[in-house]
C-alpha cells in the first residue's frame, strides 16, 4: 500500500498535531471506565504470563528430545551407523533448542516484571490500561506523521515513505496490524484482544526505530532475541508510563 494512502486511513483516530522538529504529541481519547476497566492491562499481563509459562515448558521438552536425540546420534556414529554430518546437525539442533528453551525462559521472567508493573499502575490509578496503549501508538504515528507532512524531512529521509525499503516495509506491515489490532470505540475489549493490541504497537516501535535508523543511515545492530526485546520494551513503557502520567498532572487546571 502506498505510505500517504495508508497514512490517511491511519488519520481516523488521530488529531491534527503541531508540525516542526521535535513536534510530538498523540490524541487522548475521553475515559470509558465502564468499557475498559482498569483490570484490562493487569489480566491481559497474567494471560500472557500462562501462556510464556506453556511456552517454556514446551521448549524445555524440546530441549531435552533435543539432547536425547544428539546422544543416540552420538552413539549411533560410535557403532558405524551414523556419520559426522548427522553429528553436527543432531549438535547444532540441540543448541538451537537450548536457546529457544532459554529465551522461552527469559519471556516469563519478562512477564511476571509486566504483570507486577500493570498491578501497580491499576493500584496507582490514573489513566486506563487502553488509554496508555493507545497513547503510546498515537505518539509513534505522530513520530510517522512528521516523515510524511514535512517537506523537509520528506526530502531529506525519502526511506521513510518508500515502501520498497526492507525496514520501511517492515514498518508499513506493522502499521497495518496495529491499526487492525486497534479496538474501535465503545466496544467492548478483552484481555485477548488488549494483548493482541499491546503485542501489535510493541512490534510496531521496535520497526519504526530500525526503519528510521535505516533512512538516516545509522548502522543497524543485529536483531536481538525477542526476549531482550521484551525486556528492554518493558522498561521503556514503564518510564514512558510515567511520563504521561506526569504530564496529564501538569495538563490538569
Amino acid at each position: 500500500m502506498d505510505p500517504i494512502l495508508l497514512l490517511a486511513t491511519e488519520l481516523w483516530w488521530v488529531a491534527p498535531t503541531a508540525a516542526g522538529a521535535g513536534a510530538a504529541g498523540y490524541a487522548m481519547v475521553r475515559r470509558r471506565g465502564t468499557v475498559n476497566g482498569r483490570r484490562l492491562g493487569y489480566d491481559a499481563a497474567r494471560l500472557e504470563l500462562r501462556r510464556a509459562q506453556l511456552d517454556a515448558r514446551a521448549a524445555a521438552d524440546a530441549a531435552r528430545v533435543a539432547r536425547a536425540d544428539a546422544a543416540r546420534v552420538v552413539a549411533e556414529k560410535a557403532a558405524a551407523r551414523a556419520d559426522a554430518e548427522a553429528v553436527a546437525s543432531a549438535r547444532r539442533a540441540l543448541r538451537e533448542a537450548q536457546l529457544a528453551s532459554r529465551a522461552a525462559v527469559a519471556r516469563v521472567r519478562v512477564s511476571r516484571v509486566r504483570v507486577s508493573t500493570e498491578r501497580s499502575a491499576m493500584a496507582a490509578g490514573g489513566m486506563l490500561p487502553l488509554e496508555r496503549l493507545r497513547a503510546r501508538h498515537d505518539a509513534l504515528l505522530a513520530r510517522w506523521m512528521e516523515y510524511e507532512t514535512d517537506p523537509a524531512r520528506a526530502i531529506a529521509f525519502p526511506a521513510m515513505s518508500d515502501g520498497r525499503q526492507p525496514a520501511t516495509a517492515l514498518f508499513l506491515a506493522a502499521l497495518e496490524r496495529a491499526r487492525d489490532a486497534r479496538p474501535r470505540p465503545d466496544t467492548r475489549v478483552t484481555a485477548e484482544d488488549f494483548a493482541t493490541y499491546r503485542v501489535a504497537v510493541d512490534e510496531l516501535e521496535r520497526t519504526f526505530d530500525v526503519a528510521e535508523r535505516t533512512a538516516r543511515g545509522e548502522q543497524v545492530r543485529p536483531e536481538l532475541p525477542d526476549a531482550l526485546w521484551d525486556a528492554a520494551r518493558t522498561f521503556a513503557v514503564r518510564t514512558s508510563d510515567s511520563v504521561i502520567a506526569w504530564t496529564m498532572r501538569k495538563r490538569r487546571p
